[in-house]
């Protein structure tokens, strides 16, 4: 099994898991300001870096749509003629509240140790450096989402927590990416490709070419560095 095959659902149980137990922070985030979140509280790490070009946001909204109705009419985010997205001043500041909401979750999730031998928070000082390493050899190898994302913004003096949520999010568009090119190298739409059944030998296809695409990033870390990794995803609770 290749690598990038292994770490994809220990990278998305940590992330999704982590998103979960912030809702309540980003919550009161929304309650105080009186504005909803979008796609700002999905790909904040980018948008708070730059502005998302017309390419990136095709991608960025492929599997979900791209209705900005909401974010226009809140005054949160702004499109120009070419079809970049950018956030106004007014989402910019909603979007750091944002972030800062997530990093808090995380950092009261990832501290729970249920056994004396769980690191916890211990973990994300080693976790964020890299991150760091994948992020940057992902700028040879990502495609449009992925470029949106990274370098990803923090603001100086970010907690641990919060760089490892950050980075943690941008590095998922890598496969994301991955994934796009795969399905459209195979001839399909993305309605053709949820049509199909798990078994089927197109999707699987897919996935392997995924996992082929997705692989170069990983490279960057040498062996140990990997199952290094590996071991630190595992280590934090879903």
């Amino acid at each position: 099994m290749q690598y990038a095959a292994l770490v994809r659902p220990a990278l998305d149980r940590v992330y999704s898991g982590m998103r979960m137990a912030a809702r309540e922070q980003c919550r009161r985030v929304s309650e105080q300001t009186g504005l909803r979140p979008g796609l700002n509280t999905s790909f904040y790490f980018g948008l708070l870096a730059r502005p998302m070009p017309a390419a990136a946001f095709a991608a960025v909204t492929a599997y979900g749509g791209g209705d900005m109705s909401d974010e226009l009419a809140q005054g949160v985010m702004a499109v120009d003629e070419h079809g970049t997205w950018s956030l106004t001043p007014l989402g910019r500041e909603f979007t750091l509240a944002l972030q800062q909401a997530v990093a808090d979750g995380a950092q009261e999730h990832w501290g729970r140790t249920h056994i004396a031998t769980m690191p916890g928070l211990g973990a994300l000082p080693r976790l964020a450096e890299l991150l760091a390493v994948l992020l940057e050899a992902g700028q040879a190898t990502g495609g449009p989402a992925f470029a949106a994302a990274a370098p990803v913004y923090e603001p100086a003096g970010a907690s641990y927590a919060l760089q490892v949520s950050t980075r943690m999010g941008a590095l998922r568009h890598h496969r994301g990416d991955a994934h796009r090119a795969a399905w459209a190298a195979a001839g399909l739409t993305l309605d053709r490709l949820r049509a199909l059944d798990a078994a089927d030998p197109l999707r699987t296809q897919v996935e392997d070419d995924t996992n082929r695409r997705d692989a170069p990033v990983y490279e960057a870390l040498t062996e140990a560095q990997r199952w290094e990794f590996l071991a630190l995803l595992a280590a934090l609770p879903g």
